[in-house]
């Protein structure tokens, strides 16, 4: 038994960790690559990701290729997939490309008894040269072991797995559509599977990915869409899971989009506290464009105070808006005396300003719709109307969203684009 000087400096050595990962008898490790030696009580190195042991195995029974107008987003998927097993006591074993299928998990795995589950959404393009490509990558790895850590989840290493996506990508990559606007939606997850009930961290963890062929959200142009400001229910709290991309933050928010349904809106406006204030819209980021006094047009979202989910198109689109603002990269269309604010507005703001006249537009971002634009709000038993261009966009989300879909398809140049494949 290790004597008690021991014992604190182990955990001294512990707690000044950058992460904190599962426990192993009784002892909370630093990250999921630290492990303790069972005899002389020494920390030991424990395997990560290693994209050289990858494992490939083929179909036999490859599916027909849908037909792109029959697509339905997430309802259909490839002829592979990726999984990556992790035990606290041996780290991140062998990834395996094999065929799209069941997975096999015990009853008592921690995944459906504590919602010990995180997942990432990403896209992979096909351009007018047959190059594929992925869309900030990076920026989903790092979200995911961010999550990872917040429900005791092993951490990993982000670049290993985007080499082993551009791997399950080139093994399916007929199934991204050669139409404009189509894609390859990528779903990384990562579920607890130990097979034992309590709240803890769990000692198995299992990392898979799958990819599904879609197409644009909007295919017939855009169709803004109203919003239901709900008060009844909160997505999210003060040091709680809002700013995680967990499946726990998205089964209470189906109740409250079927109520606002019922009210005839399309989607819920998730509203915080008793000044209302603004989070996001159903499941994507919130952007407000606002006229200011001095003729300035300002685009406001509200900051990351850890209510709020970082999305990868929320922080492209405060970029995009940032270059032109600075001058340093100009954006055809957009106004050119535009400010960039994260900060906190509440319905009350928003209101006065559509009756003032200085509302401009209202749209939500994320990963599937890319922009989608607002025309109405219904709030306390009122509709507020929102200004909308012909084609339902407005003059800040339209440039930024043809900017943004230019980088995504490869007609604009950029080093978001992470080359999968030249053909």
């Amino acid at each position: 038994m290790a004597s008690l000087r021991s014992y604190r400096l182990l955990s001294s050595r512990l707690s000044s960790a950058a992460c904190r990962g599962p426990t192993h008898k009784g002892i909370r490790w630093a990250s999921s690559a630290v492990s303790q030696d069972p005899m002389t009580g020494e920390l030991i190195s424990l395997p990560d990701i290693e994209v050289s042991k990858l494992e490939t195995v083929t179909t036999d029974s490859p599916k027909p290729l849908p037909s792109s107008s029959q697509l339905v987003f997430g309802r259909t998927f490839t002829d592979h997939m990726l999984t990556i097993p992790w035990s606290a006591n041996k780290g991140w074993g062998a990834p395996k490309i094999q065929p799209y299928g069941p997975l096999s998990l015990p009853p008592s795995a921690t995944v459906f008894h504590y919602a010990q589950e995180l997942f990432e959404g990403l896209k992979a393009y096909r351009d007018e040269s047959g190059r594929v490509t992925m869309f900030r990558p990076d920026m989903n790895m790092k979200r995911m072991n961010t999550s990872a850590k917040r429900v005791a989840l092993p951490s990993f290493n982000g670049e290993a797995v985007i080499e082993l996506l551009k791997e399950l990508i080139r093994k399916d990559k007929h199934w991204i559509p050669d139409i404009p606007g189509y894609s390859l939606y990528i779903r990384p997850t990562l579920i607890g599977t130990q097979a034992a009930l309590g709240v803890q961290p769990p000692d198995e963890a299992l990392l898979f990915v799958i990819c599904s062929p879609v197409g644009p959200y909007y295919p017939t142009g855009f169709k803004p869409i109203a919003l239901y400001g709900t008060t009844e229910y909160s997505r999210a709290a003060p040091g709680g899971i809002g700013a995680y991309k967990l499946g726990a933050n998205y089964a209470p928010g189906v109740v409250a989009q079927k109520e606002a349904a019922a009210k005839g809106y399309s989607q819920n406006l998730w509203l915080h506290g008793p000044e209302h204030h603004i989070t996001e819209v159903g499941t994507m980021n919130t952007m407000i464009v606002l006229k200011q006094a001095d003729g300035a047009t300002e685009l406001v979202t509200p900051p990351l105070d850890g209510m709020i989910l970082p999305g990868v198109t929320r922080d492209s689109v405060l970029t995009l808006a940032r270059g032109h603002a600075s001058g340093e990269a100009p954006i055809e269309g957009l106004p050119s005396k535009l400010i960039v604010s994260e900060r906190p507005i509440t319905m009350k703001e928003v209101k006065e300003a559509g009756q003032n006249g200085r509302l401009v537009e209202f749209f939500g971002t994320g990963t599937a719709a890319v922009i989608s634009p607002v025309d109405k709000i219904g709030y306390l038993g009122e509709d507020l109307h929102i200004p909308t261009g012909e084609d339902g966009m407005g003059p800040v989300s339209r440039p930024i969203w043809k900017h943004l879909v230019g980088i995504q398809s490869g007609s604009i140049e950029h080093p978001w684009s992470v080359t999968v494949t030249e053909h």
